[in-house]
């Protein structure tokens, strides 16, 4: 059994409600590596690096950081990347950064483990001696209640660099996490903490669950002399090499698919859409093959083929949740575009033949309306339609709002949604990444969702209810340790390595 299986039933044994919290350290515990490294590349591209900010973080690397002390120098020589900006600003820049860098270092068993606390109602807490600028992006995206941080000065709207009380840093945080509890009367000793670094000990020791995450050797030694669970996160490296020769094969295989399939539906006699699709479906298959991507249907294969033509639903996360789903779903299927798009040289030409519908978006106020080429295309085709009801790619594995077009095109149509929920795409691919890692897609087909009785006005509590099926389904999905280490069915994509006591 693993450590982390381990946890994660702990945390389903544990009593429910807001008084028990989950305290999660923010670097080297929800993420791999320090966010504060996002900041200083940004300062090092944009030539605002001082020398004397050089030299300070030369002397403090080689000193290192073992005290409230220290860190409080630490803080004093990255003041000027605070002083003088206003809060707002700031506030934008960590966004920024979270984005393009940060998300992709979240680690996936703590996504796990934040959601199975979640699922039992517990308060979630980041407590973090990062700053709030770092902090924030990453507490909203969990929805966390309380983000405790380090925080900086703020005059008339203007940070000033300096710092604001204690820092969150060893027993800081610890005298932190009590304060919260005092203000909320919480229960510690029935509350789980998080942390990697030797220095939050004390924070440690303020809950009754604590456990160690990929810890430094001073914490590690502690968890072992205490019996604090040690929960060891490794994700296997792949050569960049490897990775772009696999990445261009699976795209060779792709486009040269799209090309046969083109030329095949140009001369297929009648419709030419099923040749094209059969062609990318087919070249698809052997993409994945040469990437070194498995897509694993955990259950509900069934539902792919049961309820057609029907409107597939799934998480958006990552560039390979379209192939992924072009792969499950096969052929008979549409998805949605502009209809400026169509009239693109060749590019809306191949969307044509793929079997794309195209709708006018021109006007906001019609915009039932404008979903009419869909329903026909479901009722006179036959065609189901694969949509992301999100939009756009989430920057983490965070389930975004679903928008109410789907679920107003399966009603006109009648015909049933089908949630296709996707866990892991993201850790293959991650949003912005350009390469694809190797390892397995796991996959759950929710059984089909009658839509024969939905009336319009309540789409949006529709599309809320399905989305909730998905958040369940994460919650639930199978967990299992391996003889081998392996904490899921994936492999590839993170190692499990078991400690001495397992």
């Amino acid at each position: 059994m693993s450590a982390l299986a381990d946890r994660l039933r702990e945390i389903k044994r544990a009593p429910s409600g807001k008084q028990v919290c989950a305290f999660f350290d923010y670097d080297g515990t929800l993420i791999e590596g320090f966010s504060a490294t996002a900041i200083l590349r940004a300062r090092l591209r944009s030539f605002e690096f001082t020398g004397g900010e050089l030299l300070d973080g030369l002397m403090i690397a080689l000193r290192g950081c073992t005290s409230e002390q220290d860190y409080a120098e630490v803080l004093e020589a990255t003041r000027p990347a605070f002083a003088g900006r206003s809060y707002a600003d700031l506030l934008a820049t960590g966004e920024e950064l979270f984005k393009k860098d940060t998300a992709a270092k979240l680690r996936p068993q703590m996504w796990q483990i934040i959601r199975a606390h979640r699922a039992k109602g517990h308060r979630i807490v980041i407590a973090s001696s990062a700053t709030r600028f770092q902090i924030e992006p990453i507490a909203e995206q969990i929805d966390a209640d309380h983000a405790l941080a380090t925080d900086v000065e703020v005059v008339d709207g203007i940070a000033t660099g300096r710092i604001l009380g204690r820092p969150l840093w060893g027993p800081g945080k610890a005298a932190a996490v009590r304060r919260l509890a005092a203000e909320h009367d919480l229960d510690l000793a029935s509350s789980f903490a998080y942390s990697d670094g030797n220095e939050d000990v004390p924070y440690l020791e303020a809950v009754g669950h604590p456990a160690a995450v990929s810890p430094q050797s001073g914490l590690r030694a502690v968890a072992h002399d205490r019996g604090w669970p040690i929960l060891d996160l490794r994700n296997p490296n792949y050569g960049v090499l490897g990775m772009a020769a696999r990445t261009g094969a699976f795209y060779g295989s792709f486009l040269g698919g799209a090309a046969v399939g083109f030329a095949r539906g140009l001369l297929a006699p009648g419709d030419g859409t099923q040749a094209m699709q059969e062609s990318i479906s087919s070249s698809i298959d052997t993409g994945f093959a040469l990437a070194g991507v498995r897509v694993d249907v955990l259950d509900g294969r069934e539902h792919l083929t049961s309820a057609r033509p029907c409107v597939f639903v799934f998480n958006h996360q990552s560039k390979l949740d379209l192939p992924v789903m072009i792969h499950l779903v096969r052929d008979h299927a549409t998805g949605v575009a502009k209809k400026e798009i169509r009239d693109l040289p060749l590019f809306g030409r191949i969307l044509q033949v793929g079997g794309v519908a195209f709708i006018d978006r021109a006007d906001a106020g019609r915009a039932i309306e404008q979903l009419e080429p869909v329903v026909r295309k479901i009722e006179d085709e036959q065609f189901s339609l694969v949509v992301a009801p999100e939009g756009t790619r989430s920057a983490t594995p965070r389930i975004g709002p679903f928008k109410k077009g789907p679920f107003h095109i399966a009603m006109r149509a009648g015909v049933p949604v089908v949630p296709v929920v996707l866990r892991n795409a993201g850790e293959l691919m991650w949003r912005g990444a350009q390469l694809i890692k190797p390892g397995t897609v796991e996959v759950r087909v929710l059984p089909p969702i009658d839509t024969s009785s939905w009336v319009p006005e309540k789409a949006g509590e529709y599309a809320e209810q399905v989305r909730q099926q998905f958040l369940d389904a994460l919650v639930d999905w199978p967990v299992t340790a391996f003889a081998d280490g392996r904490m899921t069915r994936t492999m590839g994509v993170f190692e499990w390595q078991e400690t001495e006591s397992d």
